[in-house]
């Protein structure tokens, strides 16, 4: 496992330099419609309104659902029909395709606990009961399936290093503010659940 997330971060550092500098992508992100964003593969199920109408997200959470190769084109369908269910706004497939699935003026059911409140992970004290489905957007990632502890493909961390960029330019949303879903809320003991992901995101930004 520890080298396919190192063989991860090396990938994404060799992408990098073709993708927009940090300059391009936060004017791309204030845009509306469904624009073409350099370093990602994007498919709009929803597209982007006037961000002054979307929703005011204050957290980005990152989770990983225990589902085979192909299980986020098929759960961002289904929440592009049902934008309100349990689910998330967006979905990053292994292949690193990006679904855009839901208006960023709707709120999809995810991370609604913020129940943990043991430190385990990070400081629970600005978290607990404060991060939570009505202030947070959601992205999850597929693939881990059937080794939950796997982590995520090289393909789906380069698309992170892009998306990650655009949804904090996007909605103003500090580097601090970027949680994994085992940090804010119990899920599976068996993993943490979007840390890598998540402690990846906040590297970045350093």
């Amino acid at each position: 496992m520890m080298f396919r997330l190192l063989a991860a971060i090396f990938a994404a550092l060799l992408i990098a330099p073709a993708a927009a500098t940090d300059a391009e992508l936060v004017k791309i992100a204030r845009v509306s419609g469904t624009p073409d964003i350099p370093g990602l593969k994007m498919v709009w199920l929803a597209p982007w309104g006037d961000v002054r109408d979307a929703h005011p997200w204050r957290n980005i959470i990152v989770h990983q659902t225990e589902g085979p190769t192909g299980s986020a084109r098929g759960g961002a369908a289904e929440q592009s029909k049902n934008p309100t269910r349990r689910g998330v706004t967006v979905w990053v497939e292994t292949d690193g395709t990006v679904y855009w699935a839901v208006a960023e003026n709707l709120v999809p059911t995810h991370g609604d606990g913020a129940n943990r409140n043991d430190n385990k992970y990070i400081d629970n004290r600005s978290t607990y009961r404060q991060v939570v489905r009505d202030n947070s957007i959601g992205v999850e990632f597929a693939g881990n399936y059937p080794d939950v502890t796997a982590g995520p493909t090289e393909a789906q961390v380069a698309a992170w290093k892009v998306l990650v960029k655009v949804l904090r330019a996007r909605y103003g949303i500090p580097l601090d503010h970027v949680y994994a879903h085992n940090w804010i809320d119990y899920k599976d003991a068996r993993y943490c659940e979007g840390c890598w992901l998540a402690t990846l995101a906040r590297t970045w930004g350093e």
